[in-house]
């Protein structure tokens, strides 16, 4: 509710003051885009349950069975944190945005960041979770989010190692890692969210498939369209 009002009170201030506030993922070609990163935690009662007093990196088991699955179903449910066409322009190379399923503690082009935090401060000990863009629709992606962490943790999941700069490697280097790429296309989410069992058990079966046909009509609408690209580029070949 508190992204929705956000979303609602930016553009009203905006427009009395003579501009147009918009959300949309990817506004301009050569600058990063707009993301809305998640700060993620987890408490039991009182206690952040995503501290490790013991580890050294002070991340308990649960925040790397939480990051593990992140990390794991972070392909399924990019339908739901990345909604549109617009939003794959967005999580390309060289642009602050994750491609790959990786995680590391100060790259900001994975897709799982560890934040430093003030000594003592264990409460704030959390993750960032860096794919989402502002145009999501929160209700979808933080149940679909929550349900892909807690699966890692109900798994116990194993965390990888850090692969910070993983766009730089080649696939060969990247498959012998293990590493995943994520959806680069929304037509790739839509199949990948469409075969995911724990997001039909997350959001149920009726969500998935309106979901899905929305935006089945949404990207055949947009594969149909000539691009100014493709004009420049093609056209005068001829």
């Amino acid at each position: 509710d508190a992204v929705m009002t956000f979303r609602l009170v930016v553009k009203e201030v905006a427009m009395r003051h003579g501009a147009y506030a918009t959300f949309m993922p990817k506004p301009f070609a050569t600058q990063n885009g707009s993301a809305m990163h998640l700060q993620l935690s987890l408490f039991r009662g009182e206690r952040n349950a995503f501290f490790g007093a013991a580890d050294p990196e002070q991340l308990s088991d649960d925040a790397r069975h939480y990051m593990a699955g992140l990390l794991r179903h972070a392909g399924e449910l990019s339908l739901v944190t990345n909604q549109w066409v617009n939003s794959y322009k967005r999580l390309v190379p060289g642009f602050e945005a994750p491609t790959y399923a990786t995680w590391s503690h100060h790259s900001n082009a994975d897709l799982v960041r560890v934040p430093e935090r003030k000594p003592g401060l264990d409460e704030a000990t959390r993750i960032e979770f860096r794919a989402p863009d502002p145009a999501t629709n929160p209700y979808l992606a933080f149940a679909a989010v929550l349900a892909a962490g807690l699966a890692g943790i109900e798994g116990k999941y194993p965390l990888p190692i850090a692969a910070p700069g993983a766009h730089r490697l080649s696939d060969a280097e990247r498959a012998a890692r293990g590493i995943e790429a994520l959806p680069s296309s929304l037509g790739e989410a839509i199949d990948r969210f469409e075969g995911s069992a724990l997001m039909r058990e997350t959001l149920g079966d009726h969500v998935v498939d309106s979901l899905v046909a929305n935006k089945r009509i949404e990207w055949t609408a947009y594969q149909q369209q000539v691009t100014p690209y493709e004009l420049s580029r093609y056209l005068p070949s001829w």
